[in-house]
């Protein structure tokens, strides 16, 4: 291997890691989007929209842009042109973008939904504007992604430089090349990143102080008393039932939005930091903030998994062939299959 590469032992550890990162990523969120599709209570939130086109855009990092890193990091070379790295590359700004965009929306849908009142939530989150947001996840990246990267924009001031790295004298390799002079470094970092992160913070921020109340007056329900049995409800038992549901569901949310950021920060800081330190930022540090990222786009699906119990029981579901186990019970008023029995309360099939 030349001084610069990986050792055969290296490029095998590397290999299978890279693997399993990408694996993760494919099949996790094709289960997420899976899960939402056939089960009807997750169609029913809206966040869910919010969630599956997030997880589609996870499934386009692993499939358009993982696979061809994976493939230039491990042979040390880029063999599939200048203008296909010029796509991969605005793909994988496009796709990077629309996730955290996906998460400003879902900290925005949470907001409205635990902070305000449900009137407000439903006069704000109509199908119509949810529709706005989704198409807004997808066209906003556009502009700072395929747009600027095709025309140059992002080169200007520093072709040499570029051209210069591009190819490898000593070891007769060429590579994908994505460097940023200030003006775009600066402009495309404030859009996918800072400001989107500064209005989840503010959002879950408020989430985190509304979600405090909640709690306050649940002890308070606790300690006057408040009659539990099924024939004697407490009128406010429904609301508090919703604050636990919501405020679990924030909690699990602020987790997603916070493993984000930590994948991400370290990327978008060298980004916007390097232009201005001369590009003296070391190529395999970068190489590690890029992946860390990336393993991002694979994580989320375990986060649903272990931290909403919906997601997880749809994916027992999913994964277990439909076990009847896994199903909800009856609820609402539903009538019982006469299939059924039912005995201390739990509901038996009865084969």
């Amino acid at each position: 291997s030349s001084s610069e590469g990986f050792g055969v032992a290296e490029k095998i550890v590397l290999l299978t890691f890279i693997s399993a990162v990408i694996l993760m990523a494919i099949l996790g969120n094709l289960l997420v989007m899976v899960a939402v599709c056939r089960d009807r209570q997750l169609r029913k939130i809206k966040t869910n929209y919010f969630i599956v086109s997030l997880a589609f855009a996870d499934l386009l990092v692993s499939v358009l842009v993982m696979p061809f890193g994976a493939i230039e990091l491990v042979q040390d070379n880029w063999i599939y042109g200048e203008m296909f790295c010029l796509v991969r590359t605005s793909l994988d700004v496009l796709l990077t973008t629309a996730s955290i965009l996906h998460l400003c929306c879902i900290s925005l849908d949470r907001y409205y939904a635990i902070c305000c009142q449900p009137l407000v939530y439903r006069n704000k989150m109509t199908p119509l504007r949810i529709a706005v947001m989704l198409g807004g996840c997808w066209v906003i990246p556009t502009f700072i992604s395929f747009l600027p990267i095709m025309q140059g924009w992002n080169s200007i001031g520093i072709i040499d430089l570029i051209q210069q790295r591009q190819f490898n004298k000593a070891s007769n390799s060429t590579y994908c090349i994505f460097m940023v002079n200030k003006p775009y470094a600066i402009t495309c970092s404030v859009v996918a990143f800072y400001i989107p992160f500064l209005l989840m913070v503010l959002a879950y921020y408020r989430i985190y102080v509304t979600a405090r109340e909640h709690a306050r007056q649940i002890r308070v329900l606790q300690r006057a008393g408040a009659p539990t049995d099924g024939r004697q409800q407490h009128p406010d038992q429904h609301s508090t039932h919703r604050m636990k549901t919501e405020t679990k569901a924030a909690k699990t949310l602020c987790i997603i939005m916070g493993c984000f950021c930590l994948c991400w920060a370290p990327f978008f800081i060298t980004n916007i930091v390097d232009p201005f330190i001369n590009y003296t930022v070391p190529g395999k540090l970068w190489t590690a903030f890029l992946w860390l990222g990336y393993i991002n786009s694979g994580l989320n699906p375990f986060l649903y998994a272990f931290l909403n119990k919906s997601f997880r029981r749809a994916f027992l579901i999913i994964l277990c062939c439909g076990d009847e186990r896994y199903r909800r019970p009856s609820i609402l008023g539903q009538t019982v299959p006469c299939s059924t029995t039912t005995i201390n309360g739990s509901t038996h099939v009865l084969r």
